[in-house]
Formats: structure tokens, C-alpha cells, sequence
């Protein structure tokens, strides 16, 4: 991966691109710096070290610290993320959007991210409004808003929508004219900005005797095997053996030769990690409206992130998930018509319907172990802070979840760069 970074930077063109993506995220990381008048932020931190294996614990983990510390990027990704899903289900389910997704081409991609814009605000409305209604209920009624009255409350509530709404805009930006996905680059930058802390506070731990040394290295150890196993299914596939039958055009000779059709292991990538938090975070943020349920016993033993019921229902979205996206990128009926168009068959197979449920059957399997693979990594840090008590381990149930993602948008902007070279007839950089 370093050595493609450094042939890539040797390339002017992708060196701005580098140049350029780089900028954006510190032009993020500056605006988590930046705090929202009339909050208190002392109380606020206080507030979030009693709530750091939660649900608002991992939304602070997203958000790279600054949900904690109410700044004016506070809500992260979570509207674009939550906007995104309204409209790909809404995708299946209203017939002139699927119109839009399927047959509108370029101009209905545009109006397809022009409505996700629109609903992206809405929900970085009605997210801002909530938050502005947990801090100000704060701990025990004792409220986290210096002032009162209605300005502070649309000054708060206003500086949270237009913050998520500039995070959305500054991850188009690196889509466009930087490397990689733009949304996954500025959540991988939130993630990692939180690693040196993390490190930080468990070495503390160490020296002061709450944490053993073994159980320090048994952490780090568990981490890069699961970094190595991230990276290993990352690249495994399933190829399905392609035949194309010899067809005469004019006076040449088409086809008659092998290939094969390849179905990743992982096709979706870290999406329904993504997307499964985001849902799971959902009582949490109905429950930022209602003071009275914010410590009943709902968010506390099914809600919390240290709980076996919040890990169950986090297991079976990441599998949801892991289906809903397959089934939007890789269409069986389309790949097996187009396969019978241009002279191919899967050998011992009919072309035409049996092709598409023979592709659905082995896409169906792969997705199932991608699914599982998922989730076993994301949950088994979870049920390891479910029966560990230690305080010097607070936090080790959000630690799957990162480390999948940032490996995974590590991967596919690595990728992303070796594309560009490719594209510019780069030779040598996998040497």
C-alpha cells in the first residue's frame, strides 16, 4: 500500500488529488474543533465518560470526538448515511424512483443525489433538534446550555443541520475531484483521529494497574488478526466458469474462449456496518426527545452497546444489510442476459433462467458467509465488553466496528488510486 501511495504521489495529476482530499479532511478536522455557542462543554464531557459504551458512545466514535464536545460537525455523517437508506429503500418501493435508479441514467442519477441532499438536511434538522434536546435536559435536569430562551436554541439546532450539510458537500467534493469515496475517506478520517487517545488511555491503564500487560497484548494481538482476516476476505471470491461459443462475423472468428465471472466475498464492503449502526442508533435518538426514557430500561439492557439483545440485533441488520446491498449491485437476470446476448454459458447450464437461479443460488451462499464473516467481527468485540467489567477495557465493544471500517476504506481508496494509475497506463507500480 505504501509503495502505491508513493508511485502514485510521483504522478502530478493524482498528487492533487492526494493534495486535495487531504485538505478537506483538515478542513473537517478543523471544524471538530469548532464549538457550538451557549454549550457547556465541561458538563458535556463529563456527561459522555459515563455513556462512552453506548449508543451516543459510538456515535462519538463516528463523528471523531466531536459529538462529545458539541461542535459544529457534531452529527458526522450520520444524516447523509440515514438519507442514503430512506432513499435506496424508497428506491425499491416507489416505482418512478426505481424508474429514476434504472432507466434515468446520468440526469436521474443527479435527481437521485439532489433528493438525498434535500432529505440530508431534513434529517440533519430533526438530528440537531434532538441533540439540542438531550443537552438540554442534560445529566439529572441540570441542563448543558449556558442560556436560555428561543435564539439559542435555533443558533444550536441551525450550526448542527448546516454542519452535517457541509460534511455531506465536502465528501461529494473528494468524490469528484480527490481519491476514493468521499463520505467513507471523511469517516475514516473521524475513526482514526480517535486511535492515538484510545492508545493513549489504555497504556495509562496499564501503568496504573488497572489493566494487565497480557490483556493489553492479547487486544492488539486480536486486532491485527482481525486486520489480517479483514484484508484476506477483503480479496477472496467465488469465479463462476464462463464459456463463450465461436459465432462468425463477416470473415473472422469470434469467441470460443474460457473466462470466468468473479463474485466477491464481500461485495458490499463496509456499507452494512455503516448502515446497521445507523439503525441500531435509532432508539437512542427517539429517546433524545423523551427525557424520561433516556435511562429506562429499554436503552439500558437492550439499547446499550454492552448488551448481548443490542448485539443480536446488530448481528441480523449487518446480515440484512449485507443482502439488501448485493442484490442492488449485482443483478443475476441481467448478468445471464447479457451473457446469452454475447454467446456465454456457465458450462452444464442452460442459458436464460437457468443461468440467473444457478448466479442467484451462488451469490445468495457467498453473500450469506460475507454476511457472517461481518457480523462475527463486529459483535465478538461487543460480547467480549458484554462480560467485562474492567473499566480499563471501556470501549473494546466499539473496536470491531472501527477497525472493519477503517481497514475497508483503506482497501477500496488504495484501489481507488490504482485505477487512476492504471487508467494513465502506469506500468510497474505492483512490482
Amino acid at each position: 500500500m505504501l509503495k502505491t501511495l508513493k508511485n502514485a504521489w510521483a504522478i502530478v495529476e493524482l498528487r492533487k488529488k492526494i493534495l486535495f482530499t487531504l485538505f478537506i479532511i483538515l478542513i473537517y478536522r478543523l471544524g471538530n474543533a469548532v464549538p457550538v455557542p451557549y454549550v457547556d462543554a465541561d458538563l458535556l464531557a463529563d456527561y459522555f465518560t459515563s455513556v462512552n459504551n453506548t449508543i451516543l458512545g459510538l456515535w462519538n466514535t463516528m463523528s471523531g470526538g466531536s459529538f462529545s464536545m458539541a461542535t459544529i460537525f457534531a452529527l458526522s455523517i450520520q444524516p447523509y448515511i440515514n438519507a442514503s437508506i430512506i432513499i435506496q429503500l424508497l428506491t425499491i418501493a416507489i416505482p418512478a424512483l426505481e424508474r429514476l435508479s434504472k432507466e434515468g441514467g446520468e440526469e436521474g442519477r443527479k435527481k437521485l443525489a439532489s433528493i438525498t441532499r434535500y432529505t440530508t438536511v431534513g434529517i440533519g434538522l430533526v438530528m440537531g433538534f434532538g441533540y439540542y434536546t438531550l443537552i438540554r435536559n442534560g445529566i439529572n435536569g441540570q441542563s448543558m446550555i449556558t442560556e436560555s430562551g428561543i435564539w439559542p436554541a435555533i443558533v444550536i439546532i441551525m450550526t448542527f443541520m448546516a454542519g452535517s450539510a457541509l460534511i455531506m458537500w465536502m465528501g461529494e467534493q473528494i468524490t469528484e475531484f480527490g481519491v476514493g469515496n468521499g463520505i467513507s475517506v471523511i469517516l475514516f478520517a473521524s475513526i482514526v483521529a480517535r486511535f492515538p487517545s484510545s492508545v493513549g488511555t489504555m497504556v495509562s491503564n496499564v501503568t496504573s494497574g488497572d489493566l494487565a500487560w497480557w490483556a493489553l497484548l492479547l487486544v492488539i494481538i486480536g486486532a491485527l488478526l482481525i486486520i489480517v482476516l479483514i484484508v484476506i476476505v477483503n480479496d477472496a471470491e467465488r469465479r463462476l466458469p464462463v464459456q463463450y461459443s465461436k459465432r462468425v462475423v463477416g470473415r473472422k472468428l469470434y469467441g470460443g474462449q474460457s473466462t470466468h465471472l468473479p463474485l466477491k466475498v464481500n461485495m458490499s464492503g463496509v456499507m452494512p456496518i455503516i448502515f446497521a449502526s445507523t439503525i441500531a442508533a435509532i432508539p437512542a435518538t427517539i429517546c433524545a426527545f423523551v427525557p424520561s426514557w433516556q435511562d429506562s430500561w429499554v436503552m439500558e439492557h437492550i439499547f446499550n452497546t454492552n448488551t448481548v439483545p443490542y448485539a443480536i440485533i446488530y448481528f441480523l441488520l449487518i446480515i440484512f444489510f449485507s443482502y439488501f446491498y448485493s442484490t442492488i449491485q449485482f443483478n443475476p437476470v441481467e448478468i445471464a442476459n447479457n451473457l446469452k446476448k454475447n454467446g456465454g454459458f456457465i458450462p452444464g447450464i442452460r442459458p436464460g433462467k437457468p443461468t440467473s437461479d444457478y448466479i442467484k443460488k451462488v451469490l445468495n451462499k457467498v453473500t450469506m458467509f460475507g454476511a457472517i464473516y461481518l457480523s462475527i467481527v463486529a459483535v465478538v468485540p461487543m460480547l467480549i465488553g458484554c462480560f467485562t467489567d474492567a473499566p480499563a477495557l471501556s470501549g473494546i465493544s466499539l473496536g470491531g466496528t472501527s477497525i472493519i471500517i477503517v481497514v475497508g476504506v483503506a482497501i477500496e481508496t488504495v484501489r481507488a488510486i490504482e485505477a487512476q494509475m492504471l487508467m494513465r497506463n502506469y506500468k510497474g507500480f505492483l512490482e
